[in-house]
């Protein structure tokens, strides 16, 4: 494998790869994660859970973003945004950045390895989709659809490495989560869509067109409307509603954001989304004080 991790020549490109110096991917990735584990298991999960799906998203969230740009290495030099990333400027070679990607899968197996059985089939599931993103640009629209559905496995991950099972609600949340992604990297591919028409990469943005933010809009009332749905299910308390409505006023205000698709606002609005993930989080752990 063409990987020298020890050379400091080598190390801060390698770093900037899996984006550990943008770390919103892994927040976004992160609680969903932590809502499902809070959920599952009633309070704080044992600390080998949080341990394992902690590591698990930095490290599944580093590999994406090494595929990703792997995929992406002939076109990402021609958009603005991405031009300065290390295998567009050739900092990294192709089969280094593999062998990257490789590493890092291992070392999350290594980590799936120490729950059920049934949690590391699901793993497999997980792999597939975070490996088949990158490419899907280049035969379909609906990418972000792909991101959606691998940023929320850890979802039905969590149930069943906390229950052996997983649940109709949590497949509700699940989808809750689907949708909410697809709604926050449409903002993100909006930042990209002049870039992406040019080359010919495809993406939701591009998709939904002049309607771009009425499609967003639609997403995030589902999101939150199927987010009531599994807390009208688990009855839980008035703490996880008044998250949803202080969520809701959020994703108003990024709706407001981004009316006038101006790039930098549609890509603040991408990153304000943490502070919805965040809000939930809060409005679950409180129920099981």
């Amino acid at each position: 494998m063409q990987l020298n991790l020890l050379s400091r020549k080598h190390l801060p490109a390698y770093l900037r790869l899996m984006r550990t110096d943008r770390p919103i991917g892994t927040l976004l990735l992160l609680w969903p994660t932590y809502w499902a584990l809070w959920i599952a298991n009633s309070g704080i999960p044992p600390i080998h859970l949080l341990l394992v799906f902690s590591c698990g998203v930095f490290i599944m969230r580093s590999a994406g973003c090494v595929i990703n740009d792997f995929a992406d290495r002939k076109v990402d030099g021609a958009v603005k945004r991405t031009s300065t990333r290390p295998l567009a400027r050739g900092e990294v070679q192709p089969g280094e950045a593999i062998s990257l990607f490789i590493v890092l899968i291992l070392c999350a197996f290594v980590l799936v390895l120490t729950l059920n059985w049934q949690t590391i089939m699901l793993s497999a599931v997980a792999l597939l989709l975070a490996a088949c993103y990158p490419f899907m640009k280049r035969y379909t629209h609906l990418p972000q659809v792909v991101l959606g559905m691998a940023y929320s496995f850890s979802i039905p991950m969590a149930f069943m490495a906390s229950n052996n099972n997983v649940p109709m609600y949590a497949w509700w949340l699940f989808l809750a989560n689907v949708l909410w992604t697809v709604a926050y990297d449409t903002m993100y591919a909006m930042v990209d869509r002049d870039d992406d028409l040019k080359i010919g990469v495809k993406s939701t943005a591009i998709l939904f067109g002049r309607y771009d933010r009425h499609w967003i809009a639609l997403l995030n009332i589902a999101f939150v409307a199927l987010l009531s749905y599994v807390g009208a299910q688990l009855e839980l308390s008035w703490y996880y509603f008044a998250s949803l409505l202080v969520a809701a006023v959020l994703l108003a205000q990024l709706q407001v954001a981004i009316h006038g698709r101006d790039r930098d606002h549609c890509f603040n609005s991408f990153l304000r989304n943490n502070r919805i993930g965040l809000v939930i989080f809060v409005g679950i752990a409180l129920n099981y004080i």
